[in-house]
């Protein structure tokens, strides 16, 4: 068929028309599906939540800005790196919070997006935060669902295309102290674990971290996590600078000295305590930053997650 003047060109156009629409849809529908596989939470307790009690009426889930608080169905939600990139490595995220909020942004959501840049599966997790109300033991719910974070991306390092000896974990404050409990206390299971599927991380990154409960504690998380009038050997056990022995995971920390709200001892004590025991680590203080930065020291030029890349790939992982 030949078509001249007015009607070829209402032709020509209209089949561009078309064909730009049929692009942008197929565009949006990649789009999301590929943001939908990236970001799907997944249930950490499929078939019932353990230690846990009938939430109140008023203990429900919020999000407020970049935090969310009462948690009572904890997640692990996977980032993806772009398809081809992936290494085999992991690493669990533990945002912090003062175990009375999660900062799911940017020591969440952020760093999980920045290991998939160089080619590292992330994992963010909204554990459950310490409540007598939600509880049988509040001491050891948060460690319960980390446990069980690492428990399940092993379980599914297959499936995921993750090395299963290329686990590791890092925390933010609070998150710090979760993930420092996890390096610690993998030997005692406090989940049901049949398999025996190892507890341990293969590497533990600590940024501003809570670690002891003693004299330089950060009293909030303390308080959350173990009450107001704990025994000394509650607080010797979540004093984690004393759990740490030849077993403990290499380490990378970062705290800034200035930081007025966990103190840089902290950093200091669990360092000590990894060279004590011949236990690799790396630690790097800023001179300012104070606490909670997340990926950028706003006082430094300097990019802590780099030197974290680096020490890394320094290691193996």
């Amino acid at each position: 068929m030949v078509i001249f003047g007015r009607n070829r060109l209402t032709v020509h156009y209209t089949l561009t028309m078309l064909k730009n629409i049929c692009l942008l849809l197929g565009a949006a529908m990649l789009f999301s599906l590929s943001s939908n596989a990236q970001e799907k939470p997944i249930p950490l307790y499929p078939n019932g939540v353990p230690n846990s009690k009938k939430a109140p009426a008023d203990y429900f889930e919020k999000r407020e800005g970049y935090s969310i608080n009462h948690v009572t169905d904890p997640t692990i939600t996977p980032y993806f790196p772009e398809k081809g990139k992936a290494n085999g490595t992991a690493v669990i995220v533990f945002p912090g919070g003062g175990y009375i909020n999660l900062t799911v942004t940017y020591e969440g959501e952020d760093i999980a997006r920045e290991f998939n840049k160089i080619g590292v599966t992330a994992f963010v997790v909204k554990y459950r935060l310490p409540s007598d109300e939600i509880m049988v033991d509040k001491t050891i719910g948060p460690l319960q669902d980390a446990q069980r974070s690492i428990q399940l991306v092993r379980e599914r390092a297959a499936e995921w295309g993750i090395k299963p000896d290329k686990i590791g974990i890092i925390g933010f404050s609070a998150g710090g102290h979760l993930a420092s409990t996890l390096a610690t206390h993998f030997k005692k299971a406090v989940i049901p674990n049949e398999k025996n599927i190892s507890l341990r991380p293969d590497f533990a990154m600590l940024i501003y971290p809570v670690i002891t409960f003693g004299d330089w504690a950060h009293t909030g998380s303390r308080d959350n996590l173990i009450g107001k009038n704990p025994s000394q050997e509650l607080i010797d056990l979540y004093s984690n600078e004393k759990q740490i022995d030849a077993d403990t995971p290499p380490c990378f920390i970062i705290h800034a000295e200035n930081d007025d709200t966990v103190p840089v001892q902290n950093a200091l004590l669990f360092y000590d305590g990894l060279i004590n025991n011949k236990v690799k680590a790396e630690m790097h203080l800023f001179q300012e930053g104070g606490h909670g930065f997340g990926m950028t020291n706003p006082k430094n030029k300097g990019k802590w997650f780099e030197w974290g890349a680096n020490w890394m790939a320094e290691n193996g992982f």
